[in-house]
This record gives structure tokens, sequence and C-alpha cells, in this order.
């Protein structure tokens, strides 16, 4: 019963939704705005202009504000709105304000049906285009239950046991050999030097002379060799200590 009178409800409330929309979407047209339904001043370039600025639709309504006895509103074909003629109008107003609905879209012609008015260009023609319908509300469904989820359980995977790492004993690095210094032994040059011969003095003469001394290329001799042997000493050794 509850759930019954719930859908009644709702029903309700998308029927009002419809017809606020229908509402809401109908716009209502004023002919010639201030200037009304009248012989317009500017000629029918007045009311071509008015109507090129609006936008109408079906279920529109047009209002026309005219003087009674003086102008009227008569519904013609494209015949008769070409040629001014009113012989056989569609429908016709002759009270203020006459209020017309557009009930289907693409042109409609109007004109007044007093002699000379839709001459002086009291006459309009609209375009209407269709009405476009709102989309359905979408009806709301029952809730379904939640379907049932199966959990199967998943096993935990065995530990894999870990095997401990082997120790390999790393071997003591073997000593290098020693390396042997090079010994270097100088060997000093040798160097033979003759020392001169001694000079054997003569025997006393009997009478006792004395002894005549050496001559002087002796003594030149002597000295030079000392010089010489002293010289070669001081090459050596400097050779040595190189």
């Amino acid at each position: 019963m509850a759930r019954t009178s719930s859908m009644a409800f709702l029903a309700a409330i998308i029927v009002a939704g419809f017809v606020q929309s229908s509402i809401a979407q109908t716009t209502t047209h004023v002919v010639g705005g201030a200037v009304g339904w009248t012989i317009p001043p500017g000629g029918a370039t007045v009311y071509s202009t008015w109507a090129a600025n609006q936008t109408f639709a079906a279920g529109d309504v047009l209002v026309f504000n005219f003087a009674n006895n003086i102008h009227d509103v008569a519904k013609v074909s494209k015949a008769d709105y070409d040629a001014c003629a009113s012989a056989n109008p569609i429908s016709l107003a002759i009270t203020s304000p006459a209020r017309i609905t557009i009930n289907a879209s693409g042109e409609h012609y109007f004109i007044c049906n007093f002699t000379g008015h839709c001459s002086a260009g009291q006459k309009l023609m609209i375009n209407v285009s269709a009405a476009t319908t709102p989309a359905p509300a979408p009806q709301p469904s029952s809730p379904s239950p939640p379907p049932q989820s199966t959990t199967t359980p998943v096993p935990a995977p065995s530990p894999t046991p870990v095997s401990a790492p082997s120790s390999t004993p790393v071997s003591a690095p073997t000593p290098s050999s020693t390396a042997t210094p090079p010994t270097t032994t100088a060997t000093p040059p040798t160097t033979s030097t003759t020392p001169p011969s001694p000079t054997t003095p003569s025997s006393p003469s009997p009478a006792g002379a004395n002894a005549p001394p050496p001559s002087d290329s002796s003594a030149k001799s002597l000295g030079v060799a000392g010089l010489s042997a002293t010289f070669l000493s001081i090459v050596v050794a400097f050779l040595y200590y190189m």
C-alpha cells in the first residue's frame, strides 16, 4: 500500500513538472511593441523589422492592441497577404486586445481587414519554429538487493627456508720475495807510482874534499816528478768520489 502511494505521488510530480515546463516555455509577443496594431507611420517595414527581432515558437501567443471599430486582425493565406485581400480569412478578431495562439510551426500571415489599411502597411508575417519538447524525466527504478559476494580465503604462502651463507676461509696472502738490494762495490782504481831511484852518494875522496852538489837537471826532474804524482793523486781521488 505504501509503495502504491509513493508511485502515485511521484507520477503527480512528473505531470506537474511537464505543465510547469510548458508554461515556462510559452512566450507572449505584443505585436508592434509600443506602436501597437495600427497603420504604421513608416510603412510595412515597421512590422517586418519588429518580427525579425523576435523568436517565435509553437505555443507562443500574439497580442494585437488596436482601437475597436477602427482596426481588426484577420489571419489569411500567403496569397491573400500578398494581394491584401480578405474575402476568405482563416480567422478574424474584432475586439482588442486580440490574443492569437500560434499552434503550428511555419509561416503565418495577418492583415487589417479595413479597406486600405493592409496596403498602407498594416500587415504582419512571422516564421514560427517547431517547439522543443522537454525530455521526460527517467522513472525511478526499484532498488535491487545487493549481490552476495562469496569470498574464498586465499592460503597464506609458506615461507621458504633461507640457507645460511657458507663462509669461505680467506687465505692469507703469501709474502712476496724479499728484494735484495743490489750491492755495488766500488773498486778504486789502482795506480802504481814508481818512486824515483835514489841517488847513491859518491864516497868521499881520500883527500877529504866535499862531494859536489847535484846538478840542476836532476833537481828539476825531481820537482816535475813530485808535481805529477800530486796531480795524479788528486785526479784519482776525484774519480773515486764521483
